[in-house]
């Protein structure tokens, strides 16, 4: 009986409230700011649902759209009329490339999770109150959402927000990553930042799934995580003999896939390993173009801002191109989309479990030390908003 006195209750606090939630604008003399705004509620519709946001997770796709190239060593605090503001220039030669965001005020955050407070006429709206869901809606920097309930993954009962957060961008990257493999034929897998929170995810992943998968790291201390975790081939991109040891775990997996976050020189150093593992199979043809074995490098990052580099010592077998999970859900058939969506829901406590470093409010986001941090890519350095915090 509580538990329904408290949801009628919230839905009366919230009837003409307003929900505060962090935008971003690129200004027209060049800056990023950002602010927490209250923006209304919108009624309902029969078929949407009202999510009191209480876990959403820093993605670097997050820090890229709050913050695109802008300066933060030079950021400015002010404050708003609904909260703290932050800005920062963005320099010259990367402004052409952020001009269709001019004098647009963005809403932020990808995915996140929460209660359902309210629910539309529908009967699959209905049937969410009071539940525990997540969803990659987007504007999930904000303490309400609304969306539709068709969107939305149901979790187990006991789930946490906070376990729930990050159901959606690390674990179908990793899912949709194995499945592109597996649909183009290839038995093994090579990843470099393995050591990341998605690395960690596509290890457990490739584990339980029995998919050889070599991972590329740039220290002994992340080797040694994720050799921890049960990884049987590690190679360490700092050691003095990395090409022979990756070539050697090639060679013993028959990795014919990179996923690579990187960029730069990275993937194309690795399609040159594979090629020298290609050619030690007994038996195998190289003729002047090299072998005959289709070498792919997908690239879903840009860790290294340089233009990608590939080799010549690859032969003519291979191809390279970006994988993008938003692209990937868009022509996923629904029956493979919703068979991985489940499998997040029921393993999102061990597979898919993400781990977080510091959690923060949203007027604490918004300040030069916790954003400067969160734009440094880091391994163990996940951080967690929770809207409510501090209320």
């Amino acid at each position: 009986m509580q538990r329904f006195n408290w949801k009628i209750n919230m839905q009366h606090q919230i009837s003409d409230a307003k929900a505060l939630q962090l935008r971003s604008v690129i200004t027209s003399d060049g800056q990023v700011v950002l602010s927490l705004v209250k923006e209304p509620i919108p009624a309902l519709k029969p078929e949407e649902i009202l999510v009191r946001v209480e876990a959403t997770p820093v993605n670097p796709s997050d820090i890229g759209l709050m913050l695109g190239a802008a300066d933060l060593s030079r950021a400015w605090t002010a404050d708003g009329a609904d909260g703290p503001q932050l800005g920062a220039p963005v320099p010259a030669a990367a402004l052409q490339a952020m001009r269709s965001r001019r004098d647009a005020s963005t809403a932020v955050g990808l995915e996140g999770a929460g209660t359902v407070v309210a629910a539309g006429s529908s009967r699959a709206a209905q049937a969410l109150m009071g539940r525990t869901v997540a969803a990659m809606a987007g504007g999930m920097y904000a303490r309400y959402r609304c969306i539709p309930a068709v969107e939305c993954l149901v979790l187990p009962e006991g789930t946490t927000a906070a376990q729930a957060a990050s159901c959606f961008v690390n674990p179908l990257t990793a899912l949709g990553m194995v499945e592109t493999a597996r649909s183009e034929g290839h038995t093994g897998i090579v990843q470099t930042a393995a050591a990341s929170n998605l690395g960690q995810i596509l290890h457990r992943v490739c584990l339980a799934d029995g998919v050889p998968l070599v991972n590329v790291v740039r220290s002994e201390q992340q080797a040694q995580l994720l050799r921890e975790q049960g990884a049987r081939f590690v190679c360490n991109s700092s050691s003095d003999d990395f090409r022979e040891q990756l070539t050697d775990a090639i060679a013993a997996t028959g990795a014919t896939i990179v996923l690579d976050p990187i960029g730069g020189t990275s993937g194309g150093q690795i399609l040159s390993c594979m090629e020298a593992a290609i050619a030690r199979r007994p038996g195998q043809v190289i003729s002047r173009y090299g072998s005959d074995v289709l070498k792919q490098l997908y690239v879903y990052g840009s860790l290294d801002p340089r233009p990608i580099e590939i080799p010549r010592d690859i032969g003519t077998a291979w191809a390279a191109g970006g994988w993008l999970l938003l692209r990937y859900l868009k022509v996923v058939r629904r029956e493979t989309l919703d068979r991985l969506k489940a499998r997040v829901a029921a393993e999102i406590t061990t597979t898919f479990a993400s781990r977080y470093t510091r959690s923060v409010s949203l007027p604490e986001l918004i300040s030069p030390e916790v954003l400067s941090t969160c734009a440094r890519p880091a391994t163990g350095k996940k951080f967690l908003i929770e809207p409510w915090k501090d209320c």
